[in-house]
């Protein structure tokens, strides 16, 4: 992609590895202002290092936060404002929801949250809540949240155990998030309306070379992914098709919803379910202490 995104900013988490980085790289190398999200300073400082080398003069700065504690994703809001105000700019053309995490053990927040549920799709959900303001100043902007294609492999959401408190199994757990990331998307978009200037599309970046895998999880795991991480595609060749739907003018009117390496896919059926997605809303920002929905509804034409 050669398209000159000068003027424009964009959001991005898990920002120092990964599709996060290699993404945020592509955006500042085409121009773009970049604030990346990361919880390591040391690793933040590292990757905007690494940005500024490959893109000289490059727009980039990163905030620190811990996406699994909401308290944390709140502050974060205010800092971005900060660095956009720094910037001389109030609006934000893009975010992508890209952090995530896979926990082989059953692990909570210090909020009290399965760690799973609470960075891959409480995260999402809140983050994008308290950046739709920003979103809505851009002239046309986008929220990309990256999913899996794991969300086919489940049937639909336990709703009787949404954080398989009772019984854990981490690989359901992730299916789980990556299902109510397009069910979020779906939702979202059905709140925003079909003349609103916001857009939110669900990306599948496909079976990637990452450590996501590996991270705090016991040997056998850690050997199981490290294995079948050798045959999935580069970060950056995921990153593409991420930088894509948050970037690229002809997908603003577009009806697709799922994406997988810029190709619009059928999602899971489930995911299009209406009354699961009001559902999961409504769940969600009760667990995010909103006490109203985050985008007024539209009522129905004619």
């Amino acid at each position: 992609m050669t398209k000159s995104l000068s003027g424009k900013t964009f959001v991005v988490t898990g920002a120092t590895s990964g599709i996060g980085a290699a993404a945020a790289a592509i955006l500042a190398r085409q121009g773009a202002a970049v604030i990346g999200v990361g919880r390591s300073a040391e690793r933040c400082e590292r990757s905007a290092e690494q940005i500024r080398e490959d893109a000289p003069g490059a727009k980039i700065a990163y905030c620190l936060a811990d996406l699994s504690i909401q308290g944390q994703i709140r502050a974060l809001a205010p800092a971005i404002r900060k660095q956009l105000a720094a910037w001389e700019t109030t609006s934000l053309d893009g975010l992508v929801n890209n952090a995530g995490t896979f926990t082989f053990w059953q692990t909570l927040t210090a909020e009290g949250f399965e760690m799973q549920w609470a960075v891959n799709h409480l995260a999402p959900f809140l983050l994008t809540h308290e950046l739709l303001p920003l979103l809505k100043t851009a002239a046309a902007s986008r929220v990309v949240t990256v999913s899996s294609g794991a969300h086919y492999r489940i049937r639909k959401l336990n709703w009787d155990d949404i954080q398989l408190r009772k019984a854990y199994n981490p690989l359901k757990a992730y299916k789980q998030t990556k299902l109510a990331n397009v069910l979020f998307t779906v939702e979202l978009n059905r709140r925003l309306g079909e003349r609103s200037t916001v857009r939110a599309f669900a990306a599948d970046p496909g079976l990637v070379n990452t450590k996501i895998g590996l991270k705090g999880n016991p040997g056998l795991a850690r050997w199981i992914w490290n294995c079948r991480r050798q045959k999935g595609i580069a970060p950056e060749e995921s990153a593409q098709g991420v930088v894509f739907l948050v970037s690229d003018p002809t997908v603003s009117s577009s009806p697709e919803i799922y994406w997988k390496h810029g190709t619009p896919q059928p999602p899971n059926p489930y995911a299009l379910d209406a009354g699961a997605g009001r559902r999961l809303w409504e769940l969600s920002a009760k667990m995010c202490g909103l006490l109203k929905p985050q985008v007024a509804e539209h009522a129905p034409s004619g």
